[in-house]
């Protein structure tokens, strides 16, 4: 029987492609993994022949996840960023999902799938013409970006560009971002997913749907109640929430 994980850090995601995959694949056992590290633990111990991999995740990306799975399984590679795409054919992916998902383009990729793991490994020649031509697109329109250096932030009546190596947190709520810097706090127009992805991971984490601290104002992290935490920040009385998806980050601390 065939079987597949899911690897999203967003549940809701990971339970619509579930459903949709068991409308499309009768039969197909499905695994969840709730961010990078658990996929690549869950497929070590279930070995299925299909990962749908999100590319961002906390911790382990999508991209990373698929380096230690290598040629082991059929991958697919579901996320809403398409400047992942180059990166995702050159580690073997099947196919390349766009959310929001439509229901047409996966059953596609389903019947793709099936026969691959029916057929010999190597995809027929047409699908890596076809592969091969959008990846070339891509090249020629995706270029690597640098980490994001200055935040443009309305202060007052002005807009004011705030370094990024000053920014201590950046959280948002149903209306607005507020990036909180050495200088003060302003509002922003970009989405806290946005800027997770354009903010250099080495220095900054995403601890939650709407939160991103940096790591060097991290003094120390407590633990709350079942799965969930709190960030405390040096010389700063605010506490930042840690969601399940993200405790991983600190559990050394």
């Amino acid at each position: 029987m065939t079987s597949a994980l899911i690897a999203d850090d967003e549940p809701l995601l990971r339970e619509r492609l579930a459903s949709l995959l068991a409308q499309l694949w009768p039969g197909l056992q499905v695994t969840h993994a709730r961010n990078g590290r658990e996929a690549v633990e869950l497929f070590d111990q279930a070995l299925p022949q299909v990962a749908f991999l999100d590319v961002h995740m906390p911790g382990m990306n999508g991209i990373e996840v698929a380096r230690c799975i290598g040629r082991r399984a059929q991958l697919v590679f579901v996320t809403a960023f398409d400047k992942y795409a180059v990166e995702a054919f050159r580690q073997g992916a099947v196919d390349y999902l766009v959310k929001p998902i439509e229901d047409q383009r996966l059953a596609e990729t389903v019947q793709r799938l099936r026969e691959r793991l029916g057929a010999p490994v190597q995809p027929p020649p047409e699908w890596e013409a076809t592969l091969e031509h959008m990846a070339g697109q891509l090249r020629e329109r995706l270029a690597p970006k640098p980490w994001l250096k200055w935040i443009k932030a309305s202060v007052g009546a002005s807009v004011r560009l705030i370094p990024v190596e000053q920014v201590i947190y950046v959280k948002s709520d149903n209306k607005y971002t507020m990036v909180v810097w050495e200088g003060g706090e302003a509002l922003i127009r970009k989405t806290i997913r946005e800027l997770a992805d354009e903010m250099d991971p080495e220095r900054f984490a995403q601890v939650h749907r709407s939160a991103i601290v940096c790591l060097d104002r991290v003094s120390h992290f407590t633990h709350g109640p079942g799965d969930s935490g709190e960030v405390h920040l040096k010389g700063r009385s605010e506490r930042l929430s840690v969601s399940r998806s993200y405790l991983h980050l600190f559990q050394q601390m």
